[in-house]
């Protein structure tokens, strides 16, 4: 099993609603809050000249946008957010920047996959919940589960404001001038399909958004949308591309708390996934369901938002094993899909 974190926490404490925390000459740390488990999102005010740039929005709630209007008005310093970067399309991190690019007239920076994600998303419809439902029902869900989901409808359009119809594109490698300083644009994949990370070399600091995360494993999961994806393996080979960054930046990620010791999380990470897979492999001794099997990864109570995200999660691990030829995946005449190991 894992070892406990010999990871480096620096700051002591974390900024309060609608306040701003110096983390490092002209960088910010701001939170936002969350109506889930994971109750909170870490952004990032860049002083940028007589501007700011602002890296990820949070989600589209009342509460949210009245915090960004008492930010707007006492901790500015009477200069405008003069760019909205956004490293992915997840709506805790985009859920804004239409209403925020809007408010100041600026654009909106982005990857063009995470863009067209969120464009495509955000125009879902409540009535267009199908391949959700039968998505859930290939893995094996109970009727009450089903039922939630379609009462549900398009939550994603529900969580974001209207995603702007240009952007400038954030791409890998990129060097964007911020603040008399140079970040380059680091992309990562596996949580989403090209997610911006951000590295400044000389504050040594790396906004890693949901890539790397302290304390928890960031999600990756296979969804409806694409189905026969193998997302894990993207997720991993990025870990090993992170291993050529400085082991001692500063890493400032979009859950939890800033911390040193890249390269050691890097190593949990990868071992997390490595144990799991193993997990899984060894209960595919008969066949199983994706919902079976997520119980064996996921043994505490979930909520159905996190049900949710755990078969998702489930599934890529196993879509990992039937690459290798670990596993077999069989379809009954219900519908529903089994793993099992090969005879």
């Amino acid at each position: 099993m894992m070892q406990k974190s010999v990871l480096d926490y620096p700051f002591e404490t974390k900024p309060a609603a609608a306040e701003l925390k110096e983390v490092a000459p002209g960088v910010h740390w701001l939170r936002m809050p969350l109506p889930f488990a994971l109750d909170h999102i870490n952004l990032w005010l860049l002083e940028d000249g007589d501007s700011w740039t602002l890296v990820d929005c949070g989600l589209a709630t009342d509460e949210t946008r009245a915090l960004w209007r008492r930010i707007f008005e006492e901790r500015l310093g009477g200069r405008p957010i003069g760019r909205v970067l956004v490293t992915h399309y997840h709506p805790d991190h985009v859920g804004l920047a239409g209403w925020l690019t809007e408010h100041w007239g600026v654009e909106l920076w982005m990857p063009r996959t995470e863009w067209l994600t969120a464009r495509a998303l955000s125009r879902s419809r409540d009535d267009e919940v199908e391949p959700w439902l039968s998505y859930y029902r290939r893995a094996g869900c109970e009727p009450a589960f089903l039922d939630e989901v379609g009462l549900r409808g398009a939550v994603y359009a529900r969580r974001v404001s209207p995603v702007p119809d240009r952007y400038r594109r954030l791409a890998d490698g990129q060097e964007l001038a911020i603040g008399g300083r140079s970040w380059r644009v680091v992309i990562g994949r596996g949580h989403a399909p090209e997610h911006a990370l951000l590295l400044c070399q000389e504050l040594g600091l790396l906004i890693s958004g949901d890539q790397v995360l302290p304390k928890i494993s960031p999600n990756v999961s296979v969804w409806p949308y694409e189905p026969e994806e193998n997302p894990l393996a993207d997720f991993l080979a990025t870990l090993e591309r992170l291993r050529e960054l400085d082991p001692g930046l500063l890493v400032l990620p979009s859950h939890n708390v800033p911390f040193r010791g890249l390269h050691e999380r890097l190593a949990e990470l990868a071992q997390h996934h490595d144990e799991r897979l193993d997990l899984l492999e060894a209960a595919c001794a008969e066949p199983q369901t994706a919902l079976q099997l997520a119980r064996v990864l996921f043994r505490r109570p979930l909520d159905s938002h996190q049900m949710g995200f755990a078969i998702g999660e489930t599934i890529a691990h196993l879509r990992f094993l039937e690459r290798r030829g670990l596993l077999v995946r069989d379809q009954d005449t219900d519908g529903v899909e089994r793993y099992r190991r090969p005879a």
